[in-house]
């Protein structure tokens, strides 16, 4: 018997939905698929840099049809965690447009005196006066939150430090481990199911990555679908003392 009401979907971009630049072959008809269904769903990023907009424009350019309002990015989850912490706060922010409007969303002040957190996220170009300032702020006193743990990224030159590489430079130095909110953190989770109304118990995460899709979406109670189409080789699921629900090819074979 068909379900009444569909399942609500979690998915990763890259190696889900895209493999740089280019759409994962039926990434398209199965986001086509979701929205005939009338399947709630949400693209999940540990990408801070851009915002919902702009992410939804990259897609757009690809070929992937995706309204702004279903892309969450750990920015938008940060600025969620601050906001529960401390409403209407201050923040000393490294990072880009998609972090810094998502904490004016939020209702914080943006400044580098005497600030309550220092909030890191990813930038194209790290500028070592402000990891400077930031360790300095950290180490007086200031709450040391970061987007995502990530610590490489790739770039058209090669691999790239990412946001923990940096988090890392900052602890090392200031003495104070950072909050990291996204993926695999359940939190980023959790927000993104408050954010469409979903319920973990009628929910798919569908990932590439063993180490932060999936560990993520099991941790939160979801039902989960590895991807083959990026990060893991089927050879590698074994490896893990946990596994996921199914493992596909790609989301070309996921019906909603």
């Amino acid at each position: 018997m068909e379900r009444t009401h569909p399942k609500s979907y979690f998915i990763d971009m890259d190696g889900v939905l895209m493999r740089g630049a280019a759409p994962i072959p039926g990434a398209a008809d199965f986001v086509g698929r979701l929205e005939e269904r009338g399947a709630k769903f949400l693209l999940l990023t540990n990408n801070s840099m851009y915002t919902p907009r702009a992410l939804q424009l990259r897609l757009e350019h690809s070929g992937l049809r995706v309204p702004t309002d279903s892309i969450y990015t750990s920015a938008m989850a940060t600025a969620r965690f601050l906001q529960s912490q401390d409403p209407d706060g201050t923040a000393y922010a490294i990072g880009e447009s998609g972090l810094t409007t998502a904490l004016h969303d939020a209702g914080y002040t943006l400044t580098d005196v005497d600030p309550r957190y220092v909030v890191l996220g990813e930038t194209a170009s790290y500028s070592f006066e402000a990891i400077a300032k930031a360790t300095r702020l950290v180490a007086d006193g200031a709450r040391f939150v970061a987007t995502n743990p990530d610590v490489a990224g790739p770039s058209e030159a090669g691999i790239i430090p990412a946001t923990g590489s940096v988090a890392a430079l900052i602890s090392s130095a200031a003495g104070v481990r950072p909050y990291f909110v996204g993926k695999p953190n359940p939190l980023m989770m959790r927000t993104a199911l408050n954010a469409i109304d979903a319920h973990s118990e009628d929910s798919v995460m569908i990932g590439d990555n063993m180490d932060t899709d999936i560990i993520m979406g099991l941790e939160s109670g979801l039902e989960t679908v590895l991807v083959l189409s990026g990060v893991t080789r089927h050879a590698d699921v074994g490896r893990y003392s946990y596994g996921p629900t199914r493992v596909v090819e790609s989301v070309a074979e996921i019906t909603p």
